[in-house]
């Protein structure tokens, strides 16, 4: 079993920065790759970043490609998404999850925490 908490969401204007955590505790060992995923209101589910645990390997979107950053901090087990430059299109509710997998789709993890709203204004 695998617990995962999201937290820094909050309502912010267009260009500001928000940073999201997820703390993740359990048995994360088994587990390779941690995403973060987001749903804006009325639309599915999808793929914003990811990192591997122990290489340090990350992977964007290309809507959030130069503007967000994931990194982990593995004393912690925590993973961070910086997210730069914020647009009204960002809004949506975070998730963070994990794989035994890298890739970017909903359907290789295994535990998503439980979301973060962020809102950005015009």
């Amino acid at each position: 079993q695998v617990q995962l908490v999201e937290s820094g969401g909050g309502l912010v204007q267009a260009g500001d920065s928000l940073r999201l955590s997820c703390a993740a505790s359990g048995r994360t060992f088994r587990y390779y790759v941690m995403g973060w995923f987001r749903q804006p209101p009325g639309k599915v589910r999808e793929f914003v970043a990811l990192i591997t645990w122990n290489g340090g390997s990350t992977y964007y979107a290309d809507s959030v490609k130069g503007r967000f950053t994931i990194s982990r901090d593995n004393a912690k087990n925590t993973v961070y998404l910086q997210m730069n430059s914020l647009k009204p299109e960002d809004t949506a509710v975070y998730y963070c999850a994990i794989s035994q997998t890298y890739g970017g789709s909903p359907g290789e993890y295994d535990y998503w925490g439980q979301g973060t709203q962020v809102t950005v204004s015009s």
